[in-house]
């Protein structure tokens, strides 16, 4: 039955490669007169090509559920031992797996273009489909010639080797699908740029099209993003949650870009401007997309969150991005000088404060890209390494992102077309005293351990506060609070679009995200000492007791479990259990963090090696670290709440434009 099964999901991976190479050869068909009908078969090929790569990777899942070793990467990344959830994770722990899911992804994108796409015109539509299929095709190709995740061993193993246990953990087993909903979404706005410049019809309606897959894709990965940081920051045991890793800057590049995207493509909506620019945009997010895929698997990296395999099939990818990428600017370079300017609008309007947002976010995103790539091309062409780190970034693109978030209350409230400066700084001026006030009570209250700390509070307090307070004007404007009784005040709340909710809920997310950064890292506290049973460690206002260490049996490994009783003035905090695990299936010891939730903050505890004064014990005190992760989720429902909106859901299609 497993035999069959794994052989039947091999079958269906050839089969979507077979499907996919169809699907774009039918689209490419019918630009020839004679079969100028073909190309509607590409939508019945796109269906049958995502259902043949969801049943290779049930396949795939079922192997490795059975715990079926004659499968290669079952082999190598499962073991009998391990519980459900990461067996189904192992799936995807690995680069051949991780491909499998990329493709099965990127295939399901396809055919939700054909099904919900009915408002598309079918000329523009089954190009998107051509371009989608030909994409499908490169990857699933590279998949199943160079990384079969079904390949089958010569003699089955009594037993598997296990997945890496840093990876058994329930929101890496998450992150990996979310992340790549999100990287491989971009790969239908490549695909309609693409359609669009071969059409050589690029106008607002495009732009009303493309902003929903972007907004998808870009709420995706904004949680798959956040995620991968909550993981690093409480299963590495390090105490953060962003080292700046070209990694972690992988998926933050296209996250970027997309971010650019949706404001660029709003002014292309209501202005018929800013066309070149947002298929430049569009072409570039799925653009960094593949890049990450290159970095972390072509061996150039290594990270505890990177693929290592070996460096030809990194090239493999390579030429996949040069000939996709290389395509897609290559039309867009043909293609650029016939694309209008479009609407005009003046210096002082919401679409000049979209552009400057863009433009530096932009900035921001080549400051991101010159510290991943630039180590790497030195150590290729030189043999050097440099390393490039926080002080780099600091410099760079903070400040680019900080005068970003400066102009985002403006841009909000400005008109369209042209705007009134002081009308809108009149409305603003309170939202700029409070944040002043702010900025002064951080640097003040919370920044005494030095003056670069009280500047760093006081910068990163007005910049929260600001866009905070300023996207709750968006509110105060529509609805007049304050100024109409409540019950009409509500009314007009309650007829909002969903979009503006989204976009203030997104601002504020952000905010959020800034003052817990902010506060997290430049107030912090860290103590770490040896510890015998009974002795005490000091951490600022808590005293930490280190009550007993006891053996722990777990499913697939074996734990000694340090028991802390934290107190303060007022009485117990918390009883915290960190462990120390070792994985006899890999011999493998690993660290696991307990965490004292507050209402903001977290009290984080390591428990280290023994020695003979005792065990060690690492205790931090991480102030408004809810923040950090609770900001970039209210950023992504917002994304959920503008997807809902009526007007971006509703295709500006009808039937006198089909064709």
């Amino acid at each position: 039955m497993s035999l069959a099964i794994v052989e039947l999901g091999t079958f269906c991976l050839g089969l979507a490669f077979v499907l996919s190479l169809a699907q774009a050869l039918t689209v490419a068909g019918g630009a020839v007169k004679s079969l100028r009908g073909i190309a509607r078969f590409s939508e019945g090929l796109s269906l049958a090509a995502a259902v043949a790569a969801i049943l290779s990777f049930a396949a795939l899942l079922y192997a490795f559920i059975t715990s079926d070793f004659s499968v290669s990467n079952v082999a190598k990344h499962s073991h009998t031992l391990k519980p459900l959830l990461y067996k189904i994770s192992g799936a995807w722990g690995s680069h051949e797996g991780s491909m499998l899911l990329w493709c099965m992804v990127m295939l399901s994108f396809g055919a939700l273009v054909t099904l919900n796409g009915r408002n598309l015109p079918d000329g523009l539509k089954h190009k998107v489909l051509g371009v989608q299929g030909l994409l499908s095709a490169l990857f699933t190709g590279f998949t199943l010639f160079s990384s079969n995740p079904l390949a089958r061993l010569p003699e089955v193993p009594f037993e598997g080797a296990s997945l890496n246990p840093m990876l058994q953990d329930p929101a890496l087993a998450f992150h990996p699908p979310l992340l790549y909903l999100g990287y491989v979404g971009f790969s239908v706005v490549f695909s309609f740029a693409v359609a669009a410049l071969i059409e050589g019809r690029i106008d607002r309606a495009w732009a009303r099209w493309v902003r929903p897959w972007t907004l998808l894709a870009w709420v995706f990965l904004t949680v798959g993003i956040t995620l991968g940081a909550f993981w690093a920051y409480y299963e590495l045991g390090w105490g953060g949650w962003w080292f700046w890793d070209p990694v972690e800057n992988a998926s933050f590049m296209p996250w970027l870009a997309a971010t650019a995207l949706l404001h660029s493509a709003i002014v292309m909506e209501k202005r018929d401007a800013l066309k070149s620019w947002t298929v430049f945009l569009a072409l570039l997010a799925f653009t960094f997309s593949m890049m990450g895929a290159f970095l972390v698997r072509s061996g150039v990296l290594t990270s505890v969150h990177a693929f290592a395999v070996d460096p030809q099939r990194g090239i493999l990818l390579l030429i996949i991005l040069f000939l996709t990428a290389g395509a897609g600017f290559t039309l867009y370079v043909l293609r650029a000088g016939s694309l209008s300017s479009g609407g005009v609008f003046a210096s002082v309007s919401r679409e000049s404060a979209l552009v400057l947002n863009n433009l530096l976010i932009f900035v921001a995103l080549s400051t991101v890209c010159l510290g991943t790539l630039y180590p790497l091309l030195m150590e290729a062409t030189t043999g050097k390494t440099i390393s490039v780190g926080a002080p780099y970034y600091a410099l760079s693109f903070i400040p680019a992102m900080g005068a970003a978030m400066l102009i985002l209350p403006f841009a909000s409230l400005m008109a369209w077309k042209r705007g009134d400066l002081k009308s809108v700084w009149k409305r603003l001026m309170l939202a700029a005293g409070i944040s002043l006030l702010l900025a002064l009570l951080g640097a003040t209250l919370m920044g005494q351990a030095s003056a670069k700390s009280a500047l760093s509070l006081g910068v990163g307090f007005l910049l929260g506060g600001w866009v905070i307070l300023g996207s709750w004007q968006v509110i105060q404007s529509r609805t007049q609070l304050l100024n109409v009784p409540f019950a009409e005040a509500w009314r007009r709340f309650r007829g909002l679009p969903l979009a503006t909710h989204g976009m203030v809920l997104a601002h504020i997310g952000l905010g959020l995200f800034v003052l817990g950064a902010v506060v997290e890292t430049q107030t912090k506290l860290t103590a770490v000492d040896h510890l015998a049973v009974g002795q005490k460690l000091k951490l600022g206002a808590y005293e930490v007791t280190l009550s007993d260490v006891t053996r722990v049996a777990g499913p697939n490994y074996e734990a000694q479990r340090g028991i802390l009783k934290v107190r303060n003035a007022r009485g117990a905090v918390c009883e915290a259990t960190p462990e120390r695990r070792f994985y006899p299936a890999s011999s493998t010891v690993t660290t696991e963090v307990a965490l004292c939730f507050r209402p903001l903050n977290d009290l984080y505890f390591v428990l280290g090696e023994p020695s003979p004064q005792g065990w060690q014990v690492r205790a931090l005190y991480n102030p408004w670290a809810r923040l950090i992760f609770f900001g970039p989720l209210l950023m992504a429902v917002g994304g959920v709440l503008s997807l809902f909106d009526r007007r971006l859901r509703v295709g500006v299609a009808s039937k006198g434009n089909k064709g």
